[in-house]
């Protein structure tokens, strides 16, 4: 993606949160400018038009800001080159954190209306609307234990439709030294935003791929750490 094409969307994807308040919005910024998925989301254009997308620990709803930010620079004409955004989504979130709710809707849904909904409540539990299409979960899986992994994978694979799709970014456990540098700063930033992480459940690559396969899911992987010392990978999953 071009330099000045990322510089727009970052902008209108972080002015929102201006006004809620500036932690809101510098961690915004940070979070939008430095971590690739944002950038992988468009370039790989991986979610569909008209999608309804169900984002389970979606934090301020950061993502539904930056996609819907992207089709509106691309509906002012702005867009050069492929990786064009997705059009007419609708976004739900489910966030632990209530706090983390409310930022993101005050933010949110005075500029998107009801295309963004963003709720307080736990991933393991939280019901998928018939409508949604589209699950994703960026860096969360591993906050729970294997077996409620096991069942919440098992909900989504039944919530979803032929066609509908699964994206998820999670750790490589046999990621050597990149691996452990993500857990060091996984759990820095966890404790920064007042999170407390007694323990992690990761799993090799293989593993998180087998998870999915095993569910009749068609998995396929991409490199989600460009720029980044971590062992980060993106896992789209899709129903055939």
């Amino acid at each position: 993606m071009q330099a000045e094409l990322k510089k727009q969307i970052l902008q209108a994807a972080c002015a929102p949160y201006r006004p809620v308040g500036i932690a809101h919005h510098q961690w915004a910024r940070g979070k939008m400018g430095l971590d690739p998925v944002f950038v992988g989301m468009l370039r790989h254009a991986l979610i569909p038009d008209q999608s309804v997308v169900l984002d389970l620990g979606c934090g301020r709803g950061f993502m539904a800001s930056w996609l819907l930010s992207a089709e509106q620079v691309a509906a002012q004409g702005a867009w050069r080159g492929a990786g064009a955004p997705p059009r007419g989504m609708r976004f739900h979130g489910v966030e632990l954190v209530a706090n983390e709710v409310e930022a993101g809707n005050r933010a949110l849904r005075p500029l998107h209306g009801d295309r963004v909904s963003l709720v307080a409540g736990d991933m393991r539990t939280a019901e998928i609307p018939p409508d949604v299409n589209v699950v994703t979960m960026f860096d969360v899986l591993h906050y729970v234990p294997h077996a409620d992994q096991d069942r919440l994978l098992d909900r989504i694979r039944h919530g979803l439709a032929r066609g509908g799709l699964f994206i998820t970014r999670v750790g490589d456990a046999q990621g050597g030294m990149r691996f452990r540098i993500s857990q060091v700063v996984d759990r820095f930033a966890s404790f920064v935003q007042g999170h407390r992480l007694p323990m992690m459940w990761c799993r090799p690559l293989s593993q998180w791929v087998q998870a999915l396969e095993s569910r009749g899911f068609v998995v396929r992987a991409l490199p989600m750490n460009e720029g980044t010392p971590f062992a980060n990978v993106l896992l789209v999953a899709r129903v055939p």
